[in-house]
């Protein structure tokens, strides 16, 4: 009993003591000689509150994070799909100006030759029963293509079609070593037959009729042409010789040939359905090479 009231004592002197305490710090205000004991407990209490700011702060981010988890990713494949939207429109773009590039030359050499051409694109290469270099194009006889047509692109003479369906058309290129078309020397009247080689379409091999003729490096040739234009119409360039054979004693002379066309890249290539009402001759070679 004698402890709990002199505990009584202690604590309600404490209080008194608290009371006056408060009161005179209000009172004195800034000038209050309590000031520093109050800026110490300010330090500790501020400290105190963070520290637990600090540990907690981390946790909350962690259960945000989780919270927001899903609509970030969200967020990440939507960025990621216009990323491919744009890089496909960059693409279609750039594909765009090429074919119209291409479509443009080949025009362009239709219309010096005086070759009427439908044109189309080249959608797939695919081999044929005794053919290793076919391409089919997105044209058929709904647009007027027949088999035995001339397939040419701004460059050169491509192949020929070997058949048409309504909407397609497989074509045998030039490279083919089981193709072979009529050809001339540029400048002249020697002619002779091209033939593929393979060699995926780096070179085609040029047989010159007479052995006795001239034939040299740098040499051009172009198509010499068929009967009623088919398959192949006249005056379209085929390729410049790179080097030629010795053939001593033999009745023909054989030279390799680089084409003008890039036959193992086609694009944008055109059929002529009416050939020319006259031979071009050499007008279609290359006007910058044909000024040498």
């Amino acid at each position: 009993m004698r402890d709990s009231r002199r505990a009584r004592l202690i604590l309600g002197v404490l209080l008194a003591a608290a009371l006056v305490i408060l009161t005179v710090d209000h009172r004195t205000g800034e000038s209050s000689p309590l000031r520093p004991l109050r800026a110490v407990g300010a330090y500790l209490f501020g400290t105190a509150e963070q520290f637990g700011s600090g540990v907690v702060r981390p946790v909350g981010g962690f259960v945000h994070a989780i919270l927001t988890a899903p609509a970030a990713k969200q967020r990440i494949e939507a960025l990621k799909e216009e990323n491919a939207e744009l890089r496909a429109g960059l693409l279609a773009g750039k594909l765009d100006a090429d074919r119209a590039k291409q479509l443009k030359q080949l025009l362009g050499l239709a219309g010096t030759g005086g070759y009427k051409v439908v044109t189309g694109n080249v959608i797939a290469r695919r081999g044929q029963p005794g053919f290793e270099d076919a391409v089919q194009i997105d044209v058929g006889t709904n647009d007027g293509v027949r088999s035995e047509m001339t397939v040419l692109n701004g460059d050169g003479l491509v192949g020929r079609v070997l058949h048409a369906s309504a909407h397609t058309s497989t074509v045998v290129l030039l490279s083919d070593p089981a193709s072979a078309a009529g050809a001339r020397l540029e400048g002249g009247k020697e002619i002779g037959v091209v033939h593929g080689v393979g060699e995926h379409g780096r070179l085609v091999q040029f047989r010159l009729l007479d052995s006795t003729a001239p034939l040299s490096r740098g040499g051009r040739i172009v198509s010499f042409g068929s009967q009623h234009g088919r398959p192949y119409v006249p005056g379209v360039p085929i390729g410049v010789i790179e080097r030629v054979e010795s053939t001593p004693g033999e009745l023909t002379r054989i030279a390799y040939a680089r084409p003008y066309a890039d036959l193992t890249a086609l694009d944008v290539v055109g059929v002529v359905v009416e050939a020319p009402k006259r031979d071009p001759r050499d007008a279609v070679l290359p006007a910058k090479e044909r000024a040498r």
